[in-house]
Formats: structure tokens, C-alpha cells, sequence
């Protein structure tokens, strides 16, 4: 993982920018534009346990979030990258996200711990609901959701919360981001909309892109784009 960090963090500087390599022994299988000047490329590696996935997140200044999720879309391992923090999910989730929960039921609850490597740990409670409405962008079919979920300190204190509308793909076994509100403990909630606009596949022009195109005008810090997607913290 120390050579992929390297890896991205060398890709945004101007000169390498613009097309993503994944690192050695991994393959890059979509890359998603979306409002909000965001652009990720998804992939998976051999090393990880088989329906592993990895997300490579990019706006104008270049890489700024990777994660890791398993098939059930629990959120294995998230990395900030200006400064670098990892954080990962605490072994046995009091009850774990299940994405097969949500299809199959059309909700899913979920309560777990997450613990960052510069000594900070919190606890997230929530849930995923399928609203029963559907679109389809470049062949891939979307459901929508409505999610909502607190994350706490061991104190109780908020550190932030999240509600809104996601999309679902059965296909890809994932989240994507919808228009949603974000509120990071200070009681003020910050609206959001990335959604996505066009998927990539391999043979696509605009495939492994990491150059956002969609409303590229408007300013977003990396703070404000941190963990897009509730599925990725």
C-alpha cells in the first residue's frame, strides 16, 4: 500500500497527471466521472481477499482519498492522503453493513467501530433503504437509496453525520454517490451532489482518466470531498 500512496501522490503532480495506473498485481476495472469535479477508478488486486474492491478518488489537484471495501460493502480500510491517515474497520461490527441484507430486504442497519492510525476511534451507526426508483447511465443500472448515519466519538461526542439519496449497482456490488447533506459535528449540515455522469469501462476513451470534467468550475476542498460515497468513510 506505501508504493500505491507513492504512486498516486506522484501522479498529481502536472506533468504524470492524467491517466491512473494501478499499482503491481492489481487491474483497474471502471472509472466514474460525476458532478462535483470528482473522477474515480476502481480496481481490485490479487493479494486481497477474493471481492475486495479499491477506489482511487481524483480532483484538480490530483489524488486526495483511497478505500477499500469487501463485497458486503463494509468499509475495510480508508486512506486520507494530504496528510496521510489510515483508518480501518475494528474486528467484529456489532452489526455489520451487508449490502446482500439490502437487495434482498431493502434495508440494512449497521453498527461498527473504526479506528485511525493516529489514535483516533469512532463508532457509526446507520442505515441503507431502497426507495424503489431506478436510473440507468452508459448501460449500468442504478438504484436509488436513502441512507443516513451518525459517527460518534467513545465520549458520544458527533463528529459527523450524513443523510440522503446514494445509487446502488447490483452489477459492480456498490455505492455511488447522490445528493446528500453532510454535517461534520458543528451542527451546520453542507448540501452535496456527486453524482455520477458517465461510467468507463476498459476500451473506453475516458477510461483510467484521472481529470475530473464535471463542474470543474466550482472550488471543493479535499475536506469537503472526504469519503463521497457513506460506504467509504
Amino acid at each position: 500500500m506505501k508504493i500505491l500512496i507513492a504512486l498516486l501522490l506522484l501522479m498529481a503532480t502536472p506533468a504524470l497527471a492524467g491517466s491512473f495506473i494501478a499499482p503491481e498485481g492489481c487491474t483497474t476495472y471502471l472509472t466514474v466521472q460525476s458532478r462535483g469535479c470528482y473522477v474515480a477508478n476502481h480496481y481490485t488486486c490479487e493479494a486481497d481477499p477474493a471481492g475486495h474492491k479499491w477506489r482511487a478518488d481524483f480532483d484538480q489537484e490530483g489524488p486526495f482519498f483511497l478505500s477499500r471495501i469487501d463485497d458486503e460493502t463494509q468499509w475495510i480500510e480508508s486512506i486520507e492522503l494530504n496528510p496521510v491517515v489510515t483508518q480501518t474497520l475494528d474486528p467484529n461490527p456489532q452489526d455489520p453493513a451487508c449490502f446482500t441484507n439490502l437487495t434482498e430486504t431493502g434495508r440494512d442497519d449497521f453498527i461498527f467501530s473504526l479506528s485511525k492510525d493516529n489514535g483516533e476511534h469512532s463508532n457509526v451507526v446507520g442505515f441503507d433503504e431502497l426507495t424503489g426508483r431506478t436510473i440507468t447511465i452508459d448501460g449500468v443500472v442504478l438504484e436509488e437509496t436513502a441512507f443516513e448515519y451518525t459517527e460518534t466519538d467513545d465520549a458520544g461526542n458527533v463528529l459527523r453525520r450524513a443523510r440522503g439519496n446514494e445509487y446502488i449497482s447490483r452489477e459492480f456490488r456498490m455505492f455511488f454517490s447522490g445528493a446528500s447533506e453532510w454535517d461534520d459535528g458543528n451542527g451546520g449540515w453542507l448540501p452535496m451532489d456527486s453524482h455520477p455522469v458517465k461510467f468507463f469501462r476498459e476500451g473506453d476513451k475516458g477510461f483510467e482518466s484521472t481529470q475530473p470534467i464535471f463542474d470543474c468550475d466550482a472550488v471543493l476542498s479535499h475536506l469537503d470531498r472526504k469519503g463521497l460515497t457513506h460506504d467509504n468513510l
